[in-house]
Formats: C-alpha cells, structure tokens, sequence
C-alpha cells in the first residue's frame, strides 16, 4: 500500500474506522469511572483511499467519534500508547468523562466501529545525548507525555505526576524517579504541581527540558519557573477545534510569534513563545459557601429552594411542560410523577374545536422535529368541562394555552377562561400551523399589542404572552404586549421549517411550512431570550415584565443556561418526546447543580450573564 506524506515526508492523516479491542475503566483514577482506558484497533481497509495507516510519534492526537454517534464533530484525543500492527496501528487513549461526546467513547464495547482521523498535530521532540529530563503530566495530560517517556532509555528522565485525586496512567514509564503530588493527598504528596516542583528544583537537579501537558494554569506554572531556571520547555496545549487539520482556524491559540493552530502547529509548543491569559471570567459561587486558605468549599448539607414566581402565581421550580407537548398532564402520569414539574401548559387551545391539519403531520431532522400539528383542540367550553378538572387536581400550576383565529375568538376565549379557576393564561400569537391567526398577530408590534389589550380587557387572569422567534423585531413586540397589558413573556415558539418530499419533488406538509424545535434551536432560542431580558433589564424595575424562557432545552445545563441568561423559568417541550423523564431529570439536575455551588435560591444565579 502506498504511504502518503506531505512535503517534509511526514505521514498524512488518515480518515478511517476501527474496531474496538478493549474500554473500561481506568484502575486508580478517582472519582471512580471518571477516566477510561480505550483501546482500538484502525484498520486500512475501513480507511478512506487506498494509504498504509501510519503510527503516530508521541504528543499527536485523533478525531475521534463513535460511529453511532450523537455528536457532530470527533473529539480532539491525544494518544497514549501505540504500535504497529499488519496493515493496522494499535492505538491506546486515557479519555476523560466531561461530556456527551467523551462519555459515549467511554461506553463504547467491544468490537464496536469507531470513526478516526489522525495522526494529528505535531509530536514531543527528542532530546539531545547530554539532556537532563523532566516530564511533568497533570490529570488526563498524562497520557503524552507517559508515551512520550516509552520513547525514552530506561530511568534516562524524572516523572512528575501531578491528580487532584488518586494516580493513574504511570504503567509503562520506568523514570530514574518518580514524584506524584494530589490535591488530597490520596497519593504521593500532598499539594498540586508546586509541593514538588519549584524554579529551585529545576535548578538543583539540573533539568535542561521540561516536556510536559496538563491544565492550562499547570502549564502557565510551568512556563514561569522555567523562564527563572534558564530552562527550556516544550508545552502541549489543547483547544476546542473542528476539523483538526487546520483549515477551520477554530483552534488557534496566542503566541510571541502570532496565532497558531493548536491542530497544526502544536499540540506542542516551545513553552518560552505561548501567551497565557489570565481567566477573564471566575467562577460564580452562592451564599451557602465558605473560604479558607483561598480554597472554596461549599456546605452541602442544605436542600436549595427551587421555588420561583412568575407574574405573581408561585411555582414550586422553574420547570413547565411546554403546550402541546405534554397533553393535559394525565397522559405522562404513568410515565413519571408529573406533581414533581412546577407547571403545566395545556394544548393549544380555540374557541370552537379543531381537526389540525391534514396530510402528514410529523417529520423528524438531525437535533429537532418539524411538526404540522394545526393546534387540534376539544375547544375551550370541553376543555373548561373535561379537561381542566383533572389538571387542576394536579399539584404543578396549570396554564391554560388560549389561541384564536380572529380577535373576537381570542376575547370570547378568555372571557371563558376567566370564569374558571385557571391560575394563568398563556397567551398563543405564535403558533406557525395556522392559516389564520397564530403567528399572523405575533409579527408585528402592533396587532401582537392588539390582541394583547383586547384579552387583557377581559380577564384578570396572568396573563403570559407567548412570542415567536420568527418576526422580524422581537424586543419591539415583546415592549408592545408589555405596554398593551402582558403580565409575563414565553418565548420561543417553533421557528418557521420546511421539508420536501424527495419521491415527489414537493413540499411534505400540506401547509408547505411548519413548526421546527428540539435542541438544534436551543441557542437561537437562548439569544432570543437573553436579549429581551436584556432590553427589560434597561426598565426601571417596576415596569419589567418576567421572561419565561423554552426552545430547545433537553437537560438540566441547558436550563440553567437560560436561568443564567435572565429566564424566570424555563418551559420544556420537544426533549419529553425523546427522553419522557427528561423534566425529570432536569429538576433533580438542577438541584445538585445549586447545591454543588452552594446557591440557596434560583435567584442568586438568575441574570449573571447579563
């Protein structure tokens, strides 16, 4: 087979698949089943083109991403161990858990198909015959730099091995000495990095290189005591990227010599040319903390109050089931104890009753669903007789969803709304699966304040304004229902999709557009909601209306991330569908998140990105 190298006779990346030999947890690593050890065998004839499958040197990484992967891109890995193998490269990783896509590559079994691209990036170099070596590995940073030291002659170099807990990755190194150091204490010295490595250790022992890869403050720590002990140092770094190769430039880093692709032109870089910045941001903390010796920690035996308020009616947490994806309440009871959610929105409810619409209703994409439901309701005098019984002997606070075809169908509603025991109104001007009304009254400032007013003069009901994302000035409509008597916002709705039928050449819906949500629109959604309550927020306090905030949200980080953004709550909708306990999942989410933070209330974290 033909090996292809660039122009310095370098091995290309390959792009291909293996099979996985070996995933379990990696023995010593603490909390327990936080790091994993995968081993993969890539194969050339699930490679793309017709190329021997290199072996990368040490310090290079893979793209790597489960073949029934969930995730779009492949995460940046770099190797641990790896050996030749016919016509195949025997790879080893230490993969941290830190999110979804790590957290499939640690589940993989074996003889599952892994997607690869690499070897990427540049490697450690070599150092000269009269060298005196140092490597330092911090957490999963240990996994280069122990395969780099592999590279090395027996005891010819001294190990530092820095954890905040336990010691892992230190199987196949043989330094002259070894030193381990944890936050805890659990191995080694107790202390992080500088308990056992200074500029003066350097010095004494006569280090001429540090080779090294860890955390970034570990690194930039690394780069200072080098500096004051004439020490030379080569770094790898990490950064979020996209392609790998080079060509996205979403990787790039700041050096004495400009931007470099963290991809391309590292990982590894002379420490004496990077640019460590210090952290623009802390992190944020609650009340319920303490502070010794410049350590943080947080009291934890407290159950954090989830409660918030919207527009006057008391939920017990911000999670809502959004309308017309949760039914009445009822339908989910068998599912999960639906008195944990804090509120329930009905379906979208009209005057008369309502077929929906026609033809196929239902189209699934990458990360969302485009739906064509057309608002089919019992109509409100059924609802107000069958329906709204059974969900007001629900615990969650119910909001009824009131749409309309016309203005007097909208006033006629509430009016009959009002007579009931409903807490809240959720007023619908958004809905894109109508013909006639819906949508057509959110669009603009003006008939958005309209409505609005004319329901307003009706009930005393909360009245909630549901906006949608899809006209062209939303601050503008949202300052125009809140001066035409909204008492609170809800945005957004679906955003306007279409989806053709490839058999026929047509559009899939007979309405032709259609609703789109699910968690592709969640950071539309989410900027959408941050600037309305940004454009609130320049208000005085009293003339402020509270933005409840849904789109896209399908786990506990995605509605803290909106909490964070402003939201006095968040609504839930097309995640139930995929994941029935998701709301679930999110309220107890929710509840570890603030204790870990030491945050007592939703309110001290409320609005901080603002």
């Amino acid at each position: 087979m033909e090996k292809i190298t660039d122009c310095k006779g370098e091995p290309l990346p390959v792009f291909g698949k293996g099979v996985v030999l070996h995933c379990d947890v990696e023995n010593g690593a603490f909390p327990f089943a936080s790091v994993w050890n995968l081993k993969v065998l890539m194969l050339a004839e699930l490679s793309a083109g017709s190329t021997e499958i290199p072996v990368p040197a040490a310090g290079q990484f893979y793209l790597l991403r489960s073949s029934k992967s969930g995730v779009l891109l492949g995460r940046p890995i770099s190797v641990y161990m790896a050996r030749r193998a016919a016509h195949a490269a025997y790879l080893e990783f230490l993969i941290l858990k830190k999110g979804k896509g790590t957290e499939e590559l640690c589940y993989l079994e074996k003889n599952d198909e892994i997607e690869l691209i690499g070897p990427l990036g540049n490697s450690f170099p070599m150092p000269g015959p009269k060298d005196k070596v140092c490597i330092v590995g911090g957490g999963i940073g240990i996994a280069p730099v122990a395969g780099f030291a592999t590279n090395l002659p027996e005891e010819s170099y001294d190990f530092y091995a820095s954890f905040k807990s336990g010691s892992y990755g230190l199987e196949y190194i043989k330094p002259k000495n070894l030193t381990i150091t944890t936050d805890d204490g659990s191995a080694g010295i107790q202390g992080m990095l500088p308990a056992a490595l200074t500029a003066e250790t350097l010095k004494k022992n006569k280090y001429s290189v540090v080779y090294a890869c860890g955390p970034i403050p570990m690194l930039a720590y690394l780069q200072k005591i080098c500096a004051e002990a004439g020490v030379k140092s080569y770094l790898s770094m990490e950064n979020r990227m996209a392609c790998g190769v080079g060509a996205c430039l979403g990787c790039t880093i700041t050096t004495t010599e400009g931007n470099k692709r963290c991809c391309k032109d590292g990982p590894v870089f002379k420490g004496e040319i990077l640019q460590f910045e210090p952290p623009k941001n802390k992190p944020v903390y609650g009340t319920s903390k303490t502070v010794e010796d410049g350590k943080i920690s947080v009291i934890s035996d407290f159950t954090p109050d989830l409660s918030v308020e919207v527009a006057g009616v008391h939920f017990e947490n911000p999670v809502i089931a959004a309308s017309g994806t949760f039914g009445y309440g009822s339908e989910y009871s068998s599912v999960f104890d639906v008195n944990l959610l804090g509120g329930i929105c009905s379906k979208g409810l009209t005057l008369q009753a309502r077929p929906g619409n026609t033809g196929v209703r239902l189209v699934e994409t990458p990360s969302g669903l485009i739906n064509s439901i057309g608002l089919e309701n019992p109509g409100i005098e059924h609802f107000i007789e069958h329906e709204l019984p059974s969900m007001l002997s629900l615990k969650p606070v119910t909001i009824a969803n009131l749409s309309g075809s016309s203005l007097e169908t909208y006033v006629e509603g509430a009016k009959l709304l009002d007579k009931t025991d409903v807490p809240m109104i959720e007023l619908n001007i958004s809905c894109p699966n109508v013909k006639a009304g819906g949508m057509s009254f959110g669009m603009e400032p003006e008939s958005a304040a309209s409505v609005t007013k004319a329901v307003r003069e009706v009930t005393k009901k909360p009245l909630m304004v549901k906006l949608t994302p899809n006209a062209p000035d939303l601050i503008g409509i949202a300052m125009a229902v809140r001066e035409a008597g909204a008492d609170a916002l809800s945005l957004v709705n679906t955003f306007q999709a279409l989806s053709i039928d490839l058999n026929t050449g047509r559009p899939v819906f007979d309405n032709v557009r259609a609703g789109f949500s699910g968690p592709a629109v969640k950071p539309i959604a989410l900027r959408m909601v941050y600037d309305v309550v940004q454009a609130m927020n320049k208000l005085p306090e009293g003339e402020r209306i509270p933005v409840v905030g849904l789109g896209g949200i399908s786990c506990w980080q995605d509605a803290v991330e909106f909490l964070m953004a402003g939201a006095a709550a968040v609504q839930v909708g097309t995640a139930t569908f995929s994941n029935p306990l998701a709301m679930k999942e999110i309220i107890s989410g929710l509840c570890e998140y603030m204790k870990s933070k030491g945050f007592k209330k939703i309110s001290e974290f409320r609005g901080i990105a603002q």
